[in-house]
């Protein structure tokens, strides 16, 4: 049975776990990993969901960088992740993901054995106005903007994505607004995302019913359980474009969910594991429900 697979910044609890373990400060002034995780997009977050916070451990006037590998498996899927991100001046960052998704029992009923769909996303965020742990004391959250661009390369897919009317490429814009409340230690974001993606982007963007883009909300939240501990939810509304192209629920997509676990050995290091649910994720001659479970690592500077 094929599994999932995802490697650097995938689910929700990797950059959950950074932004919670606030125990003590890096060399550079920032708090032990106040930065976040990586997303499976690239960008700072909480696994499946950007945040407002600035990844890496740079703080004011400086530069930072990080890198993460991440590993989740489902049924009947796997979905490998790896990327890097820049930032400066705790203020801008740059990110960049390649996501390598293995469609096992999929693509064999649809004739394609071995069909790997393979996305590269390159992303930008920018901090507009607050300061998540440095106004803790007030209920000003750091609000940020990105803008996540993706490309697809669907292989022996394509012909089947055009024929539904998906792109191969977009932009994913998105808003988020992230506050840590530092008495109850509770780690809370909220993002709007303005997509047409396809299971985020892996089965093309838009479709001959549903072309154009819409707002879609997500939300994290974080319980800090010890310095070096954390625990957390995600949940992100998927636009549902394919849904009724072949017939009602036939390409249907639901929104994603996880429950995470992240520890912090290191200030720069964190390792997250996850139970996800992923909902439909394909044709219903595999399981109609995708849940399993995720492990990612980066290390951040």
């Amino acid at each position: 049975m094929n599994r999932m697979s995802m490697r650097p910044q995938h689910l929700l609890a990797a950059s959950a776990l950074a932004c919670l373990a606030l125990g003590a400060h890096a060399e550079t002034g920032k708090l032990k990993l106040t930065g976040g995780v990586s997303t499976i997009d690239g960008a700072a977050g909480g696994g499946i969901s950007p945040w407002a916070l600035i990844g890496t451990q740079a703080a004011a006037g400086e530069w930072g960088a990080s890198a993460f590998a991440s590993q989740a498996r489902t049924q009947d899927y796997k979905l490998n992740v790896a990327g890097a991100a820049f930032a400066w001046n705790n203020r801008v960052e740059v990110s960049y993901a390649q996501q390598s998704f293995d469609t096992g029992p999929t693509g064999v009923a649809l004739g394609l054995p071995g069909l790997t769909l393979k996305q590269n996303i390159t992303g930008v965020k920018v901090r507009l106005a607050g300061e998540a742990i440095l106004d803790a004391d007030t209920w000003m959250p750091q609000i940020s903007i990105g803008a996540l661009n993706k490309s697809l390369d669907a292989g022996g897919l394509k012909p089947t994505l055009t024929t539904l009317g998906a792109k191969t490429s977009g932009t994913d814009v998105y808003l988020s607004a992230t506050k840590l409340f530092l008495g109850p230690g509770v780690l809370v974001n909220a993002t709007l995302r303005s997509t047409n993606a396809n299971q985020n982007g892996l089965l093309g963007f838009g479709s001959a019913r549903e072309g154009g883009k819409r707002w879609m909300p997500e939300i994290s939240i974080a319980k800090l359980l010890s310095p070096s501990l954390a625990i957390g939810i995600e949940y992100r509304k998927k636009p549902d474009n394919l849904n009724r192209i072949l017939g009602p629920g036939v390409l249907a997509e639901q929104d994603w969910k996880d429950i995470f676990i992240a520890w912090v050995p290191h200030k720069q290091l964190s390792i997250t594991a996850a139970y996800v649910d992923l909902g439909q994720i394909a044709p219903p001659f595999v399981a109609a429900k995708q849940t399993g479970w995720y492990l990612s690592a980066q290390a951040a500077f």
